[in-house]
C-alpha cells in the first residue's frame, strides 16, 4: 500500500484508510453509549456523521480520479476531522463524566487533522514550483 510503512509495528499507525476507518468505528461505538437527552441526539448526529465521514472521504481521496481530485478530497478529510474535533468538544462540555475519553477521541481526530493539512501544503508546494527558469 503507498501509504504505508512496511516494518510490521508501525504500518497500522501509518495506514491511513486504516486508521481513519478506527476513529469511524470509535466514533461509533461511544455515540451508541452516551445518553439520549435532548442536548445529545443532535450532537451525536452530527458527530456520527462527521467521524464517519473522515474515512469515507479519505477511501475517494485514495481512488481520485486527477490530482485536482485528489486534492480536493483530502481537504475534506481534514475539514472533518477538524468539525469532529468540535464535536467533541461540546459532547465534553454536555458530558462532563465522558471528557477523557472524548479528549481521547479528539486527539487523534486532531493527529489526522494535522497530517492532512500536511498532505494538502505538501501538494500544494509540489503544484506551485517554477520550472520556467
Amino acid at each position: 500500500m503507498p501509504n504505508q510503512i512496511q516494518s510490521s509495528n508501525v504500518t497500522k499507525k501509518y495506514d491511513l484508510a486504516e486508521r481513519t476507518a478506527k476513529l469511524g468505528e470509535e466514533v461509533i461505538k461511544f455515540a451508541g453509549r452516551l445518553p439520549q437527552t435532548p442536548i445529545n441526539r443532535p450532537l451525536i448526529s452530527q458527530v456520527v456523521r462527521s467521524g464517519t465521514s473522515i474515512g469515507a472521504n479519505y477511501m475517494e481521496a485514495d481512488g481520485a480520479e486527477s490530482k485536482k481530485d485528489f486534492q480536493h478530497k483530502i481537504s475534506l478529510c481534514k475539514k472533518e476531522s477538524k468539525e469532529t474535533m468540535h464535536w467533541f468538544r461540546m459532547i465534553a462540555q454536555a458530558n462532563p463524566d465522558k471528557k477523557e475519553v472524548c479528549r481521547d477521541i479528539w486527539r487523534e481526530a486532531h493527529e489526522l487533522a494535522l497530517i492532512f493539512s500536511a498532505i494538502v501544503k505538501k501538494k500544494e508546494k509540489v503544484e506551485n514550483l517554477d520550472f520556467s527558469h
